[in-house]
């Protein structure tokens, strides 16, 4: 019995990593693409997991909102802080930060 519990729990942790690794590569694309509507400089090529709450999806289905912050440019010199949402699978939306406030794309 205790082997089947321990088999379980790293079944799940596996599809934990990997449905986050899926999460943060939908995060990296999203972000490229918001920088590049506005004609910025996306910088890193990376994004880094800020948040993880439970949350409910459009169905009612207990889902990860998973936030994640990246780093854009406007010439190269500065940085600027972004951030990109995901409820479960699907892309909430994206934020940029500017010096008149915040760009927020909604998605959802």
């Amino acid at each position: 019995m205790e082997n089947l519990l321990l088999l379980g729990l790293i079944g799940l942790g596996v599809w934990f990593w990997l449905d986050s690794m899926n999460a943060r590569e939908r995060a990296v694309a999203a972000a490229i693409r918001a920088c590049k509507e506005i004609n910025v400089q996306f910088l890193d090529q990376t994004v880094a997991l800020e948040s993880l709450k439970p949350a409910r999806n459009a169905n009612g289905h207990l889902v990860w909102r998973r936030t994640y912050g990246f780093e854009y440019s406007l010439q190269g010199v500065e940085r600027r802080r972004g951030r990109a949402i995901l409820r479960g699978r699907v892309l909430e939306q994206v934020q940029l930060d500017t010096d008149d406030g915040a760009i927020i794309e909604q998605y959802e």
